[in-house]
């Protein structure tokens, strides 16, 4: 690949120590976690163990459970329908919600009588915590659901205040951290934070295959998923500790050494890689700015912001874009990014966006080669 700005879908490509740990760990000690009192599974057992304890210390959470899922949108799927039997009625959703959240309750207006109202935001698409608050004074929330990040503009939302004020109504708070982990700072440790979500592939630079979420412990969660869990299998309920109550099945034993890696790398990097970004969003803004015929879609102030920005292109549509970077080896996202209530938002539904997202790994021949690229784009249209 001659050039990669599609780090938002996942960061690419990973620390070498991630592909050679996963390597030797599942030649090693590639047993079934918690399903034998042999070494094997000993060794996988203490992996999945010590990369909970990890991830709780990255998100500042160690007074709360971690439980791991195949993906952020099967965690989303489980915090959501496994609480709506608790009398959810109103559901509070950001505007720039992805799929894996609008596609759930979507499905669960037909089973259940929810109503699914959306977050005001004020000038230049910032969230507004006064007209939050007045939103929820005159129809209370029972569940909060908003993206830490927005996975197409990039805009960093301050989720902290929004269930602060959420709690005031007793609301169930979730946030999913796909685009955030480890790289925005946020307290999961929090006592206003009921659940958070967090995808392995993506700013946590592990593999495909695990992701996860971020429980409290007094939180009554029901499991919507049923299977094996290694204990207590004469019951024919799912068991009642956790995390067994919620993982059933196999783990991923390969998919979680990889996070295992990729959380020790974040550990000992993370002052860089946050700089990194930063500086990297910055490089990004210089170039898409420096075409007059690129026009960014979102926020006009990208301070509150990270490195993932939507672009329209004059005279061609967003696909027709990705085509022509396609054949010069650069790699950006194109259309609705899997999140058209983010377009409608933004104006741009429905044909969408070009997205360019920066990473760790992004280098200066990147830039250059993207730099070219849109250069010839603009000299010939």
């Amino acid at each position: 690949m001659g050039a990669y700005f599609d780090n938002a879908a996942t960061t690419f490509p990973k620390p070498e120590s991630v592909y050679q740990f996963m390597d030797t760990f599942y030649r090693i000690h590639g047993g079934n976690a918690g399903r034998g009192q042999y070494k094997l599974a000993a060794e996988a057992s203490r992996i999945l163990n010590e990369t909970r304890k990890k991830l709780q210390n990255l998100l500042m959470c160690p007074n709360k459970y971690v439980i791991f899922t195949p993906s952020d949108t099967l965690a989303l799927n489980i915090v959501i329908q496994g609480n709506m039997n608790h009398g959810i009625k109103t559901i509070y959703i950001s505007p720039f919600e992805h799929n894996s959240v609008t596609r759930v309750l979507h499905h669960l207006k037909k089973l259940f009588p929810i109503n699914v109202e959306i977050l005001p935001s004020g000038d230049d698409y910032q969230y507004d915590i006064s007209l939050i608050e007045q939103k929820f004074n005159e129809i209370p929330p029972d569940m909060v659901i908003v993206s830490h990040v927005s996975n197409v503009c990039g805009l960093i939302a301050p989720v902290e205040k929004i269930f602060e004020a959420a709690k005031k109504y007793r609301a169930i708070t979730v946030t999913d951290m796909a685009q955030s982990a480890g790289l925005v700072s946020l307290n999961v440790g929090s006592e206003n934070v009921d659940y958070a979500v967090f995808s392995g592939h993506k700013t946590l630079y592990g593999p495909f295959g695990i992701a996860g979420f971020v429980m409290k412990k007094d939180v009554n969660l029901e499991p919507v998923i049923f299977g094996g869990t290694g204990i207590d299998s004469a019951n024919q309920d799912m068991p009642d500790s956790i995390p067994s109550r919620y993982e059933a099945g196999s783990s991923n034993i390969q998919a979680v050494a990889g996070l295992h890696a990729s959380l020790t790398w974040l550990g000992a990097n993370r002052d860089e890689i946050v700089e990194k970004e930063k500086t990297d969003h910055r490089k990004l803004l210089e170039i898409l700015r420096s075409f007059p015929n690129i026009h960014i879609v979102g926020p006009r102030n990208r301070e509150n912001c990270i490195g993932v920005i939507s672009c329209l292109f004059d005279d061609y549509s967003p696909d027709n874009i990705g085509n022509i970077l396609d054949e010069m080896e650069i790699a950006v996202r194109t259309g609705l990014e899997c999140a058209p209530l983010a377009h409608k938002t933004l104006g741009t539904f429905p044909a969408g966006t070009v997205r360019f997202s920066v990473g760790y790994f992004t280098t200066d021949e990147d830039f250059d080669v993207l730099n070219k690229g849109l250069a010839y784009i603009y000299e010939n249209s």
